[in-house]
């Protein structure tokens, strides 16, 4: 019997008619100018609250891709609900959204569970975590059709993400497949609407500059903050191994742009890691 990732949080972080969730994404697409890139990118950073809040930044990226093609897309998340220890994949099947099903790629999950003792087969943390799912109708909208490796990270310290960084760097390069990692992470959480700017603009930084060590300092002592640190921080690693020596923020908000609360926010960011061709 096929494994199924039903959609949880479908009609309270997107509208779950998919009518009106494509019409949102493509509205949210053509406010969204991003200037072209190298076609080698390798990775995009996107945020993973509600989309009437984050949909209009993770807009950037998802543009920024929409012409190129894929065969599997890599999303690792962070988990806010479980707790455990390493990087959990939904191993096989599909994960079913109001856009419709993608397929696992369930052979580079083999591959990943085979490779290191930090990926672990997990379906159950999957259920009812927000912040890979927000991330799929966008890629259903842009790309028409690839395979999934949906990746939850849990507790986890830096030689682990080290180490999830190589073993996704040596399954993607020993692959014939076109790989794309996508990074969920949302920046600081509800500090006044200034204070929150200043703690996003370290890391805003960082990501600019592709300072992992950077990253990794300031995330550490709080300086830099993100939800999404060690997804991010893994997927800075990997896309490094596979060649990426440039970076592009392309958007940068708050959730007070958005409801003129500023009082306290929750910073997004879109974001795309590159291999520099010129």
């Amino acid at each position: 019997m096929t494994s199924v990732r039903e959609p949880s949080v479908s009609g309270m972080f997107y509208p779950d008619d998919p009518a009106i969730l494509r019409k949102d994404i493509g509205n949210y697409l053509k406010a969204a100018e991003v200037e072209p890139l190298s076609s080698d990118i390798r990775a995009v950073i996107s945020p993973h609250a509600g989309y009437v809040y984050s949909g209009q930044v993770a807009a950037y990226g998802y543009k920024a891709v929409s012409a190129l093609s894929f065969d599997t897309v890599v999303v690792l998340a962070p988990s806010h609900r479980a707790h455990f220890q390493g990087i959990a994949i939904w191993d096989e099947g599909l994960f079913r959204t109001p856009l419709g099903d993608i397929t696992i790629d369930a052979a580079s999950a083999t591959d990943l569970l085979r490779s290191s003792g930090i990926f672990r087969a997990m379906r159950d943390v999957h259920r009812g975590e927000h912040s890979l799912e927000v991330q799929l109708p966008f890629l259903q909208y842009i790309f028409k059709d690839f395979l999934l490796l949906p990746l939850l990270v849990g507790a986890a310290h830096e030689g682990m993400y080290e180490e999830a960084a190589e073993t996704l760097r040596h399954i993607m390069a020993a692959s014939e497949k076109r790989f794309l990692m996508v990074a969920s992470t949302d920046l600081s959480h509800y500090y006044p609407y200034d204070a929150a700017v200043e703690i996003d603009s370290v890391t805003l930084r960082h990501l600019k500059n592709f300072d992992i060590a950077g990253m990794v300092r300031d995330t550490r002592t709080e300086k830099a903050q993100a939800c999404g640190a060690g997804p991010m921080i893994t997927t800075m690693m990997a896309a490094v191994k596979l060649g990426a020596c440039s970076s592009s923020v392309l958007k940068y908000a708050n959730s007070g742009d958005v409801s003129g609360d500023r009082s306290g926010v929750v910073g997004y960011v879109s974001a795309v890691l590159f291999k520099d061709n010129t």
